[in-house]
């Protein structure tokens, strides 16, 4: 049988990282098994879903590379089919009216609170008469549709990731509410637990991967599931994401949404990779640099750890940088280009921003590090107090930097490259008896201010290429 898995996310928020390493997982799985990844997206919460969530959502699901095999449902346009299910569990008796008021549960809650009790509704409304039902209507009370959940009631299954699971139906807070107030005989808007179920079934699910904290929903929804005599998926429950303390990832965290990592310059393919290994891990060791394709042939569900993962900064540095490193040169160049274009900066050829490309990429972490190393070379850099002391105390610096420009315009040099820059360094080093070491550092102070960078052969080659090698150089001799 087909295997058919979802990732069913709120389109309350931003693409959250908890939600999409549940896609991947989900979509991984479903690859795994030669099997299918959907897409529902659960907007019954009309005042907080917004439609730019739900896009937001599904562009950051494809800018990670996990796209779905069929057309995404919404569940807001299928709440006549949710409420024709809970009209069938009033008929069957496994579900009823409950008209207790918001002051009433208030009122229960304190109770409870006052006693030490954890929260439970009392279900004092599950044996009403039909005539006890009408006088309530007709006093103009709203109702809810409870669940009924037995308290000797044992709920279990086989989870993949944690193995068999025990639930007491005294646990699950009481008779649970499938829909929202209404009014008359009316039947309010569905809820979760009842909408969850009634979709999956419609959708053919066959494996729901979702996060542990789902695992009391589970065992409300398997009571569903047997009411509605509706095939059971196989469930897993997969860790939190924790912070470097050891709590749950949050917005707290400062950086927690698909597109915050976008914007500070990650790369997908990065992300994705590191996404796969929090939380999961072979049992042979393999290689941490992956794509998606490569994982999805090794994985196992049964792999993932059922303790909380760790999220790791340095980590997911070093993997982005690793992606920096090994990638097609002209593809890195394009999406290092755009915060040129950004800043109002402009190259002399795409010759040109490739060669720059390929000079400060294994120096870059985040995309947007390229702004900084490629900066010098597009805007003046101020010569910095280290620059001017060994200019002004080191009395071969500016002599060096006299010569070169002598020899390149003695020589009519029009433009610098590899094999001609070490040669102009060379034999003003042999032939004025200057150390290699003081003609490179002046260089430097010329091209960047300071005495680091990146390759200076290179640099040199590019800032003759843009035409201000010569003006840099002779900055530092007025």
């Amino acid at each position: 049988m087909e295997k058919r898995l979802r990732l069913a996310p709120s389109p309350t928020g931003l693409l959250h990282i908890g939600t999409a390493r549940t896609a991947l997982f989900n979509w991984l799985y479903a690859k795994n098994n030669d099997g299918k990844f959907l897409i529902r997206i659960e907007d019954t919460d009309i005042v907080r879903s917004k439609s730019e969530y739900t896009a937001n959502i599904l562009d950051g699901l494809k800018w990670l590379g996990l796209f779905w095999d069929e057309d995404p449902i919404k569940q807001s346009e299928r709440i006549s089919i949710h409420k024709n299910q809970i009209k069938r569990l009033l008929e069957i008796g496994a579900a009823y009216r409950c008209f207790t008021s918001e002051s009433e549960i208030l009122e229960l809650r304190e109770k409870q609170q006052k006693g030490g009790l954890p929260p439970k509704h009392d279900n004092r409304h599950r044996n009403l008469t039909s005539k006890q039902i009408k006088e309530f209507i007709s006093q103009g009370r709203s109702s809810v549709i409870r669940f009924k959940i037995d308290d000797e009631t044992e709920i279990k299954w086989k989870d993949q990731i944690r193995g068999e699971i025990k639930w007491q139906g005294k646990d699950l807070g009481g008779d649970l509410v499938l829909s929202r107030r209404a009014f008359g005989d009316q039947i309010g808007d569905p809820l979760y637990n009842l909408a969850v179920v009634v979709d999956d079934n419609f959708m053919n699910i066959t494996h729901v991967i979702r996060g542990e904290d789902h695992i009391s929903n589970t065992a409300k929804q398997i009571l569903i599931y047997r009411a509605l005599d509706f095939k059971l998926p196989i469930f897993s429950h997969t860790p939190l994401i924790l912070n470097s303390l050891g709590k749950k990832l949050s917005k707290r965290d400062s950086v927690t949404s698909i597109d915050e990592f976008k914007d500070m310059g990650y790369l997908p393919e990065a992300l994705a990779n590191y996404m796969a290994f929090l939380g999961w891990s072979t049992k042979t060791p393999v290689n941490e640099i992956l794509s998606l394709s490569e994982i999805s042939k090794i994985f196992d569900i049964s792999d993932i750890n059922k303790s909380g993962a760790k999220f790791s900064w340095e980590k997911l540095n070093w993997i982005n940088s690793q992606y920096i490193k090994s990638m097609e040169l002209t593809k890195l160049s394009g999406l290092i280009k755009k915060y040129w274009i950004n800043k109002g900066w402009k190259s002399p050829s795409r010759e040109w921003e490739l060669k720059l490309t390929d000079l400060i990429r294994d120096s870059m972490i985040l995309l947007k590090d390229s702004i900084d190393q490629s900066k010098p070379f597009f805007t003046l850099s101020e010569i910095q107090s280290e620059g001017e002391d060994f200019l002004e105390n080191n009395k071969d610096a500016k002599e060096s930097l006299r010569y070169i420009l002598n020899y390149i315009k003695e020589e009519n040099i029009s433009r610098i490259n590899s094999s001609n820059a070490k040669e102009i360094i060379n034999k003003i080093c042999v032939k004025n008896s200057i150390k290699k070491f003081v003609i490179m550092k002046s260089l430097r102070i010329a091209f960047f201010g300071c005495l680091s960078g990146p390759d200076l052969i290179q640099s040199w080659e590019l800032f003759s290429e843009n035409n201000s090698d010569i003006t840099l150089i002779e900055r530092c001799l007025t």
